[in-house]
């Protein structure tokens, strides 16, 4: 059993769409139904009847969601019990946060403030867009860091949360400089053998941002590897495997030392805008003074 089943059959209950359903989850339409498969088979029934349009719970289906739902709920309020008693009397103030925006900007940033706010406590939860989300709606953290794209947004109610963008984070096109000069590669280049892609997963946030910025312009290049990661893709990518685009924040010094270097011009890089998201309301004063200075 993975809780997100739950969370997505509730979903699924609701908008009666498979469509709507996974853009609320922030996943691929192919994966919610996997999820939504697993689920049924973790029960031995169908839950969904898929024959009719819309779709519809089945008996068994609409028997199982109240207990669905009133299982989310008891799990996540014990859950926030239990860290509640867990925190003393110094609170931690709780982020999640996409995993390389934590490596290459929050760390040093709450290193920073820690120097002007001496009270201050944080407790890191790397993790997914979706799960990043999920944990802010819940109430589980506090504060929601997470890249925004003019093409890819998160969807979060505006009404409930409070946004703050903090910073721009250009998404470039680079390679290891050995691999540039050795075999030439461009991305303006449409002749010669093509450049190995070092490529992310397509139903991620970068991902997305990527399509949406080649907008299926005509690339000499064959995808050689895949990840969710960008410190995997990095890796490969300093080791000289091929290509890929990478949030400028995670590469700065290897640019700077000219270790790695841009292989598309201005028309194949975007800026991204990290931002924070948070209901300010309910903050002690540690958790304000950070909200103010984030």
């Amino acid at each position: 059993m993975d809780l997100n089943w739950l969370r997505d059959f509730e979903c699924l209950a609701r908008t009666l769409s498979f469509t709507r359903a996974a853009d609320e989850r922030n996943i691929t339409q192919s994966a919610f139904s996997r999820r939504i498969k697993a689920l049924e088979s973790w029960v031995g029934l169908p839950l969904i009847n898929r024959a009719t349009y819309p779709v519809q719970l089945t008996d068994s289906g609409r028997n199982f969601l109240p207990i669905a739902i009133a299982a989310v709920s008891q799990l996540t309020e014990a859950r926030q019990t239990i860290r509640d008693a867990d925190r003393g009397d110094r609170r931690f103030i709780r982020f999640s946060v996409l995993h390389t925006i934590s490596v290459n900007f929050l760390a040093s940033r709450i290193e920073a403030l820690q120097r002007t706010i001496p009270d201050l406590r944080a407790r890191v939860m790397s993790d997914s867009l979706s799960t990043c989300c999920e944990l802010l709606v819940e109430g589980a953290v506090d504060i929601m860091l997470c890249y925004t794209h003019h093409t890819v947004t998160p969807t979060i109610d505006d009404t409930a949360f409070e946004r703050k963008d903090l910073t721009i984070d250009r998404l470039l096109p680079v390679a290891a400089a050995g691999p540039v000069r050795a075999m030439g590669w461009d991305l303006a280049r449409r002749d010669g053998p093509p450049i190995p892609y070092l490529a992310y997963e397509q139903s991620s946030f970068l991902g997305l941002v990527v399509e949406n910025t080649v907008n299926h312009q005509p690339l000499n290049v064959t995808t050689i590897y895949v990840d969710g990661l960008v410190e995997a893709i990095k890796r490969r990518l300093m080791a000289g495997s091929g290509f890929a685009w990478m949030p400028e924040t995670a590469v700065a010094s290897e640019l700077a030392r000219g270790d790695i270097v841009q292989i598309g011009d201005a028309a194949l890089s975007t800026d991204m805008t990290i931002s924070a998201f948070a209901n300010p309301a309910g903050f002690d004063d540690t958790a304000a003074a950070l909200w103010a200075q984030l």
